[in-house]
């Protein structure tokens, strides 16, 4: 029954019913084709989970692939760089201009004389007998910087320049840079002659053997030393260990033998040109210009100098010998092996 106060409405759609449906009607058409295109592709292709694991596993292989390359490529850049590194250097060991025209060969004497070092008679000898046997070499010029070092690697480099000197009948000549001392002067004196600059350091004609002594000291603390030996003087060397005088007087007999067998040496280097004093063999040294007055050395020169005035060979040829980084390398593999006992050799003090 209808309600006389409220007019009838005609049975129709509201408007925004209307447009409401017809803004849904295509999206909701969109998402039935793609629904039907996904079914018509998957009844068209049943395999297609495999074409897509296919695709994944032939991927994965490109990208293995090309990280195996960068790998390969890398490692030959390195291999590449070592071998001209090595090449270099190796390059550096001898003489890199023309060892048969008439030069001035050089062989420098830098630094700490040690085994192992750049100043080692293992070096300095192979490159002394490359100097003294090129044709073109007119005469060999020790170029010497070093303070000093083991007594032993400077005998084995004296004796070599004058057993050089008398086979291929060449001039030896040194050179001193900013010092020339203790060990470094022991091969000094095997030259002809010796050429300083004013203020160089020359001399220091001794021997020394220096250490430490902790007894006092531990006492204080009340650490006791245990220390076991096979032979009464198997530690007296021993820095925890108390000295003995008998001891003290073997070490200073060696000592001083060492020592005689240095001074003979520049003895029979510097002959009569050495003014000797009671200070001479005593340890002490002198700038250049003394040296010179005293009969250390002969006159001031520097390396252009001596090519130029006294050799007259003004091209400087250098022989020294570097030891390069496959040399090194091989020497440390070799070395490692006996580890402890270079250790406990090295606990030794030195003899300079």
């Amino acid at each position: 029954m209808t309600d006389p106060l409220i007019p009838e409405q005609p049975n129709a759609t509201p408007e925004s019913a209307v447009t409401e449906n017809q803004a849904a009607a295509p999206v909701n058409n969109a998402a039935n084709a793609t629904k039907k295109v996904a079914k018509e592709d998957a009844s068209a292709s049943p395999g297609w989970e495999r074409a897509t694991l296919e695709k994944l596993v032939f991927a994965s292989l490109t990208e293995q692939r090309h990280a195996r390359r960068w790998r390969n490529f890398v490692r030959l850049a390195w291999l590449t760089f070592f071998v001209l590194t090595a090449w270099v250097l190796i390059s550096r060991n001898g003489p890199s201009q023309d060892a048969s025209t008439p030069h001035t060969a050089v062989v420098e004497i830098k630094g700490e004389i040690a085994s192992g070092a750049d100043a080692s008679a293992e070096l300095i000898v192979v490159a002394l007998r490359g100097a003294f046997e090129d044709e073109g070499a007119q005469a060999v010029v020790l170029l010497i910087n070093s303070p000093g070092g083991s007594p032993v690697q400077a005998g084995i480099i004296n004796d070599e320049i004058k057993r050089l000197k008398a086979k291929h009948k060449k001039p030896v000549y040194a050179v001193v840079e900013e010092s020339c001392a203790s060990a470094a002067y022991y091969i000094a004196v095997a030259a002809d002659k010796i050429f300083v600059d004013k203020a160089s350091i020359v001399g220091s004609i001794g021997v020394l053997m220096d250490g430490f002594g902790f007894t006092g000291l531990m006492d204080k603390l009340g650490v006791e030393r245990r220390l076991m030996t096979a032979g009464e003087n198997k530690g007296f060397l021993d820095p925890f260990s108390p000295q003995t005088e008998k001891q003290r007087a073997f070490a200073q007999t060696m000592l001083d033998q060492i020592h005689k067998q240095f001074i003979d040496v520049v003895k029979a280097g510097r002959g009569s040109r050495l003014k000797e004093t009671p200070e001479t063999f005593s340890g002490l040294f002198w700038s250049g210009q003394q040296a010179i007055e005293l009969g250390l050395a002969d006159q001031l020169g520097n390396l252009d100098f001596v090519a130029r005035e006294v050799v007259k060979a003004e091209e400087i040829i250098d022989y020294t010998r570097r030891e390069n980084v496959a040399e090194r390398l091989v020497k440390r593999f070799g070395a490692s092996i006996g580890a402890g006992a270079v250790h406990a050799i090295q606990s030794i003090p030195a003899v300079r």
